[in-house]
Order: structure tokens, then C-alpha cells, then sequence
């Protein structure tokens, strides 16, 4: 458990080191002071200030976070002094707020990069690339919570060797073969799960998310890719922008869910539970690790430009008022809607941290 933590907490440092560098050295080439750049939330542990740029460097208490502290970042106060980040046009200050979720997803794309390089298992059914496809094999990619296939002990990354004793070249010719079973049917999965061979028989029922008879499994067929080296970068901001947008749209159900009255509709989780998946991702693999980084490193950038005061989303809706208003907001005020932002993110990390510990004794 305690290398768990500790892998976690690397790899969350790094994201957050990425994006706070992309605050800081925007900052700097901007020409806007920066006090202090932090990794975690004070209380600080240690720091010690720069003799050449006069930037505080600090190490603080709670490490789920970071933070880069610019001169006159909140308006009050503000000096108007050629280096205050207030005095600076609008533009730059989008830049400089901007930078930190650019940065996440350059950190994604180039994990990604580095993944492909040593080969990721990808769906190829159907591929007709110039990539070298190594150890292909029928997999289950997904499981539906509550199906059938569930209940009788399937998961996704199981291979499937034979299907009532029927062996299957692509997911095509399963999907085929299942859709002329009928309702009461018993479907004998022959399956590979890390090494272990596993007989599992499974009968198809009503399934509401498909709205009819079925097992609630996807099955395609699998390989370990290798592209070629000047494709890598590209293959890499390709999955970054896939990854990007699956992701915008389950939030979007997510809250389309909640505001409807059906609940999130997904398991949502803390600090706890991302460290359990890194755990459970470095134990899969260096490159199954890099894409689970890859992964929470876009989410770290979708979270920050959503508009939630605290955040940088927050901060540039404040810029985009100022636009329109032609004038800066009140300092005092949007401090305090920032301060009662990151007291209420803090409770929600409390609340689903809880969440998380009670999944651990479960």
C-alpha cells in the first residue's frame, strides 16, 4: 500500500509540476512577477527563495495539488507596476491562466508518445495501417454493470478462446453468432484471464441501456501496435484529443444525469481512489502507467478550464466579465468567490475521500 501512495504521488507531482511550470514560465516570458511556485498547499513543510529570480520555491503539507503565486493575481491591492499580473493587458493574462491546462495536455500527448513507442494494446478489428500488430487475440473490452456477464464473473481483458465450444477469428462474427440466441439461452464462454484457463456460462436477459436481449459485453478483436517512429507524435496528440473529447462528453452526461434527478450516473473518485488505480495500472505495467498518466492528466486540464471559481476556468470567466464590463472586477470580491470556490472543492475531496475509504473496508 505504501508504494502505491508514493507511486501516486509522483505521478500526480509531475502533472501538477507540468501544469504550474506552464503558469510559471508564461509568467516570467510575459513579464509578470512570480512570488512564489509551490508544490501541495501550505502549510509549508519548506522553502527557500532564489537569488537570481526572487521566487519562493516551496514544498507544502497537502499534496494533491500545486500552485504558482503571481504579483497582483487578485486585483486587490494591485500596483499597477509594470510587472503586477493585474496591469497586464487581458490577452496575457489568458495566456498566462490558459498555459497550465496546455501544458496537462502536452504532458497526455506525450505519454502517449512514449506508450505507442513501446507498443499499446488497441481494438484492430478492421485496421488496414501500416502498423506492426503483434499478439492479437479476441477480447472482452467492456462489461456493463448489473448485465449478465457481470453477474457470471466476466470482466473486461479477458480472452475469449471459444464460445460454446465455437472458436471466433474477429468480435464481428461474435456479435453474429449471439444475436440469433434466443432469451433463455446458455452461452459457454471459454476464457484466458492472466493465464488462467475459465469456463463461465452465461444466460442473455432484458438489458435497458440497449433496450433489449442480450449479455451487456463488447468483444473485438486485439493487438499489441507498434507504428512506425515518425508517427508516433502524431498517433500521440490523436488519442490526447479522442481521450479529450470521450471525456467532455461523459461530464457532460454526468451533469446532464444530476441535473435531471438520476444521480451522476457515475462512480466518481477522490485521492484515494485515483492512487488505487495507479496501483492497480503500474501493476498491469510502465505502459499501461504512462496511458493511465496520459489519462488523468487530461482530466486534471478538463477539470481546470471548467468555470468553477479556484480554478483557472474560474479565473478566466472573471477575465471574460472584466471584457465585457470594461472594467476589473472588485479584487476584494472575486477573492472571496475564489476563497469560498476552493473551500467548497476541499469539501467535495473530503466527502468522496470518505467515499473512497469506505470502498477500501468493503
Amino acid at each position: 500500500m505504501i508504494w502505491t501512495v508514493i507511486l501516486f504521488l509522483l505521478v500526480l507531482s509531475v502533472l501538477v509540476l507540468a501544469h504550474e511550470w506552464g503558469h510559471f514560465i508564461t509568467a516570467r516570458k510575459l513579464g509578470v512577477k512570480v512570488e512564489e511556485f509551490g508544490l501541495g498547499y501550505p502549510p509549508r513543510v519548506f522553502s527557500w527563495i532564489s537569488k537570481k529570480t526572487g521566487v519562493r520555491w516551496s514544498l507544502n503539507a497537502i499534496p494533491i495539488g500545486g500552485f504558482v503565486k503571481l504579483e497582483g493575481e487578485n486585483n486587490d491591492g494591485c500596483t499597477k507596476s509594470t510587472e503586477s499580473f493585474c496591469a497586464k493587458p487581458i490577452w496575457k493574462r489568458f495566456i498566462i491562466l490558459f498555459a497550465g491546462v496546455f501544458m496537462n495536455m502536452v504532458v497526455a500527448a506525450l505519454f502517449f508518445t512514449i506508450a505507442l513507442g513501446f507498443g499499446v494494446s488497441l481494438i484492430v478489428e478492421g485496421y488496414s495501417g501500416n502498423a506492426t500488430i503483434e499478439n492479437q487475440k479476441l477480447e472482452i473490452t467492456q462489461v456493463l454493470a448489473g448485465s449478465p456477464a457481470e453477474q457470471a464473473g466476466l470482466i473486461a481483458g479477458d480472452t475469449v478462446l471459444e464460445i460454446n465450444d465455437q472458436v471466433f477469428a474477429v468480435g464481428g462474427d461474435v456479435h453474429n453468432y449471439l444475436s440469433n440466441l434466443g432469451e433463455n439461452a446458455v452461452v459457454d464462454f471459454s476464457i484466458d484471464r492472466n493465464g488462467e484457463a475459465l469456463d463461465i456460462s452465461v444466460v442473455p436477459s432484458y438489458i435497458s441501456e440497449i433496450d433489449n436481449i442480450g449479455l451487456g459485453l463488447a468483444i473485438y478483436q486485439t493487438g499489441i501496435v507498434h507504428y512506425p517512429w515518425y508517427m508516433l507524435p502524431v498517433k500521440g496528440a490523436v488519442m490526447t484529443w479522442w481521450y479529450g473529447q470521450e471525456i467532455c462528453i461523459g461530464l457532460y452526461n454526468m451533469i446532464a444525469s444530476a441535473l435531471t434527478g438520476h444521480g451522476l450516473g457515475v462512480e466518481v473518485s477522490g485521492p484515494i481512489g485515483i492512487a488505487v488505480m495507479t496501483g492497480q495500472a503500474a501493476q498491469m505495467g510502465f505502459v499501461y502507467l504512462l496511458q493511465f498518466g496520459a489519462i488523468l492528466s487530461i482530466n486534471l486540464a478538463i477539470l481546470n478550464i471548467l468555470p468553477i471559481p479556484a480554478l483557472d476556468g474560474g479565473r478566466i470567466l472573471f477575465l471574460f466579465i472584466e471584457a465585457v464590463a470594461r472594467r476589473p472586477v472588485n479584487g476584494k470580491v472575486e477573492a472571496v468567490i475564489h476563497n469560498i470556490g476552493f473551500l467548497i472543492l476541499m469539501l467535495i475531496v473530503v466527502l468522496v475521500t470518505y467515499k473512497d475509504v469506505l470502498g477500501l473496508f468493503k
